[in-house]
């Protein structure tokens, strides 16, 4: 059976992704204007925060702070980028805004070159005492108050495959008059190991696959600023992605995922098909439900212009209506198949559907 569905985006986008600015490296904003002495403090007390909980220290959670989801995507420069997603309790926030800072430890760094026996002097112990991490940044995000429940902060940070701990602290900051006997900012860290692999090495392979709440068209990509703060806005689209996989029969279930390293042919065009294809989970087994008609991304369905050296990239999306759906949990398969080097490879998405 084959069931209804919308394309959830064009085919064929320019989505160039960039490296979002390190802040041990001085993005063009802090470059900008001098931080203040307030600002300056509110940075090392982070700080000090994340290194006592590397160190072996319990980690504080004021404000309910929870990992909710990361995103794997390609970056420039052979790297990955990696938006993310946490969610705390606006209600247990005093003031309205709060620090966020993320750090990106590699956990298994490559050595350095050993070190002359009994050989140290005062340089090496300033050596010791800067500490380099694959990513870090901080800001400050404004909680506005018309949010009930749980309020998501979405950033992100890009680095090489490996295996690394990701550090997110989110703090109420010290107001730089503060009352005599003020109770302590409250303040959560939480620790996620994450995997990332390599993208980059011209084997067939795909991004995440994003269940979106809802993709928007941007009028123009994001200043680095603003991408910061919206990770999820790729060139000139921003995906919304849902807090959980469970929806209503009203509702629809939208994916969206980018496609690597795809062959191409002697008119320097991809060959590449995308089949949906839906399962019912029952009594611990599956059974076949419906599915969609493949999309084939070649040169008959792709913009004549499009072309990888031009940074275009292969997408692929639906939006399917589950009104059809019985009530139950369900997976879907997605399985691209690059037909030129005969090749395919699969992705799941489990979901699951109430009636209300």
């Amino acid at each position: 059976m084959v069931i209804g569905r919308r394309a959830c985006a064009a085919f064929a986008a320019a989505v160039l992704i960039g490296s979002v600015s390190l802040l041990a490296q001085n993005s063009p904003q802090q470059q900008q204007r001098k931080l203040s002495d307030n600002e300056k403090k509110e940075i090392q007390t982070v700080l000090k925060i994340v290194d006592d909980v590397a160190a072996g220290q319990a980690a504080p959670n004021d404000l309910s702070l929870t990992w909710v989801r990361e995103d794997l995507l390609k970056a420039q420069g052979n790297k990955q980028y990696l938006p993310f997603s946490v969610m705390i309790d606006p209600s247990k926030v005093n003031g309205g805004k709060v620090s966020v800072y993320w750090r990106v430890v590699e956990k298994a760094p490559a050595a350095a070159p050993a070190a002359e026996a009994g050989k140290k002097d005062d340089k090496d112990d300033k050596d010791d005492e800067k500490k380099e991490y694959a990513y870090e940044d901080i800001n400050t995000v404004t909680l506005t108050g018309d949010q009930a429940g749980p309020t998501r902060i979405s950033r992100s940070f890009t680095v090489a495959p490996g295996d690394y701990d990701v550090y997110v602290v989110v703090k109420e900051p010290v107001p730089e008059k503060a009352p005599r006997n003020a109770p302590a900012p409250k303040v959560s860290l939480i620790k996620q190991p994450i995997t990332v692999p390599d993208l980059w090495n011209d084997e067939l392979n795909t991004s995440s696959v994003i269940v979106a709440e809802r993709i928007d068209p941007l009028p123009a990509p994001l200043t680095p600023q603003q991408q910061t703060e919206r990770p999820y806005a790729l060139g000139t689209m921003e995906i919304v992605p849902v807090l959980d996989t469970k929806f209503t029969k009203t509702s629809e279930l939208s994916t969206f995922l980018l496609i690597y390293n795809a062959k191409t042919d002697s008119a320097n065009k991809p060959d590449v098909s995308v089949e949906y294809s839906f399962y019912a989970k029952q009594a611990g087994a599956e059974k076949f439900f419906n599915k969609t008609n493949p999309q084939n991304l070649n040169a008959q369905t792709l913009p004549p212009e499009f072309d990888f050296a031009a940074g275009h990239q292969l997408q692929s999306g639906q939006a399917v209506p589950l009104a059809s759906f019985p009530e139950g949990d369900y997976r879907l398969e997605i399985k691209v198949t690059d037909k030129i080097a005969n090749k395919s490879l699969t992705r799941d998405v489990s979901f699951s559907i109430s009636g209300s």
